[in-house]
């Protein structure tokens, strides 16, 4: 029986799963608009793959530092595999499932976002990342293949690709890192107008319905619009800590206190 032709057979895996793709890509708006915010108030992304994916992970990073569309300040992004002295050092005194976790220890702040591509879901490298990540306090996603998969379950999201091709899995890896920029640039615009004190929104909440939880903060403890900031939100909610889930990540805000500074998401 004649193998079918190679364009044809990778054109069909790739169009049967573009479908499901577009509902996992959806919520490629909410991590964009945190991730604007993020970088936006001084925080930075950190990104890692292996193979294919280690190169689609600096593309990220490229069209961040450098732009996507339209002219903007650089924004800090660091691909972890790129640091290649580094990488071989751990890799030679600590093992190289200890190549991106001891990376993400030394350069990870609480607010950061760590980013992890893996086809499979199961490199033990990443694995180890992603535990370092939520140990110093980062914001864990993944764009990985189907899941579930060991790197989905120990990040805080994940866009997993319904693809058993790992080539597919690879473009449309590369798609929603394009579609993740886009959404950055779409909200940057928006944050840049707020004042540095804004209580930030709660995660998944997007750009479209972003806009109306964000108070103004008062150095002395209270919003633009009067309420205390340890009372309510334009939205009704508790601004005390509390996020989408009812509970902040420590039930505090970020320095502690209330009013002088925003809320943990």
């Amino acid at each position: 029986m004649p193998r079918p032709d190679p364009i044809d057979a990778h054109l069909s895996g790739l169009a049967a799963a573009l479908l499901p793709f577009r509902r996992e890509a959806e919520r490629l708006a909410d991590w964009g608009t945190e991730l604007a915010w993020t970088l936006a108030r001084g925080g930075r992304i950190l990104v890692a793959g292996n193979g294919g994916s280690a190169a689609e992970a600096q593309h990220l990073t490229a069209e961040l530092v450098g732009k996507l569309r339209d002219d903007r300040e650089p924004l800090s992004a660091i691909a972890l595999h790129a640091e290649t002295s580094a990488l071989t050092a751990i890799g030679n005194d600590y093992g190289y499932d200890e190549v991106f976790a001891r990376q993400v220890r030394a350069h990870g702040r609480a607010e950061d976002i760590l980013l992890l591509l893996s086809t499979s879901g199961a490199s033990a490298n990443l694995l180890a990342a992603a535990q370092a990540g939520r140990e110093v306090g980062l914001r864990c996603w993944a764009f990985t293949g189907p899941a579930p998969n060991p790197l989905a379950e120990r990040c805080h999201d994940v866009l997993a690709v319904p693809s058993p091709d790992s080539q597919v899995v690879q473009e449309l890896h590369l798609v929603a890192t394009h579609l993740l920029c886009e959404y950055v640039d779409q909200a940057l615009p928006l944050i840049r107008q707020l004042p540095t004190t804004t209580v930030a929104a709660p995660r998944g909440t997007g750009i479209a319905g972003w806009a109306p939880p964000l108070i103004p903060v008062l150095r002395d403890g209270h919003t633009a619009n009067g309420h205390a900031a340890n009372g309510q939100s334009a939205n009704g909610r508790s601004v005390t800590g509390h996020g989408v889930d009812g509970h902040g990540r420590n039930g505090h805000h970020r320095n502690g206190s209330t009013g002088t500074g925003w809320v943990e998401r």
